[in-house]
């Protein structure tokens, strides 16, 4: 798997921004609820799966779309199963450590 991911430091905080690969550039939409998946805020580099752990290891905020992100995200315990959004059957979670 590759994803598209983005590191955003900002005082101290690490945000990564990532989306399946596959899912970069394009819109989902459901109803009046809008997602664009940017290139400029998701677009950093693609990345392997190893390398998409280290970076959600060390997030202290996270945001993430596709089914394999979250997916992976579930698994390394960063979200809940039950916090995910589906917008047109595209998992879409956010994390945010307080």
């Amino acid at each position: 798997m590759k994803f598209y991911t983005k590191i955003y430091r900002v005082e101290n905080e690490i945000i990564v921004a990532a989306c399946d690969k596959d899912l970069c550039g394009k819109i989902l939409e459901d109803g009046e609820l809008i997602l664009k998946i940017t290139e400029e805020f998701y677009g950093g580099e693609i990345v392997g799966e190893e390398e998409m752990r280290h970076h959600l290891s060390t997030a202290t905020i996270a945001n993430l779309v596709g089914n394999n992100i979250v997916k992976l995200a579930i698994e390394e315990g960063i979200i809940d199963s039950e916090n995910v959004l589906k917008i047109k059957g595209v998992s879409h979670a956010q994390m945010a450590i307080m």
